[in-house]
């Protein structure tokens, strides 16, 4: 399953449009808290398809009937650029574990890159459900490194993967290796340039968020 916000209007335009905007996107803590945000709302809509259970509260007056979930996900995140988004999520699940996921490109000589990944800080996902936060959907080769690494390690009950901004070829990769998996979509962009770009895209998030790095 695929889940694009902006399939149907709602306040998540306004937070994906202020994330493009190349003169708003300056102010660091405005972007982060609208990345933040948009994690907010992904929670929400990922919360309708977790498991409930019936449970009774106790109130000054008397007892109410609710349903609550029967567990929380984890929580993990490809640092650093995922962080904002993986705050968002935890702003909702709020009693979730956090699992850490350092990754980048390394560029090679011919233009194209490798992905390399260099340590996981987690609890054991065995049987958990696992939401994956990376505000990027360029090429899905991290994305799809990352998720291959952790199903072969834990038998993962079920995979949700959440970004931003995806390009249409990125998209269709993460897919293609995890059909069983949830995706949820901020925006779709047709564009991947030559250097692996979003276009429009929105630029670098790790160095909107955090500073430029060397």
């Amino acid at each position: 399953m695929t889940f694009v916000l902006t399939n149907e209007n709602s306040i998540a335009n306004h937070f994906i449009s202020e994330l493009r905007n190349v003169t708003i996107q300056q102010d660091r803590m405005r972007f982060r808290r609208n990345m933040e945000r948009l994690g907010e709302l992904f929670a929400y809509e990922i919360s309708k398809t977790m498991i409930y259970e019936a449970v009774e509260v106790e109130t000054p007056l008397g007892s109410a009937q609710t349903m609550l979930m029967e567990e929380q996900p984890v929580l993990a995140t490809l640092i650093r650029g995922g962080l904002p988004l993986q705050q968002g999520l935890l702003n909702f699940f709020d009693r979730a574990d956090c699992a850490f996921i350092a990754a980048y490109r390394k560029a090679k000589k011919s233009g194209s890159f490798e992905i390399h990944r260099e340590h996981i800080t987690a609890p054991s996902l065995e049987g958990r459900t696992v939401i994956i936060a990376d505000p990027m959907l360029a090429t899905g080769r991290s994305m799809v490194l990352v998720c291959k690494e952790l199903l072969d390690t834990f038998a993962i009950k079920q995979l949700h993967i959440v970004t931003a901004i995806a390009s249409e070829e990125g998209l269709e990769h993460v897919k293609a290796f995890f059909p069983d998996a949830r995706i949820w979509v901020g925006d779709v962009d047709d564009e991947l340039t030559s250097k692996f770009f979003i276009v429009p895209g929105l630029g670098d998030a790790g160095d909107l968020a955090f500073g430029a790095k060397e």
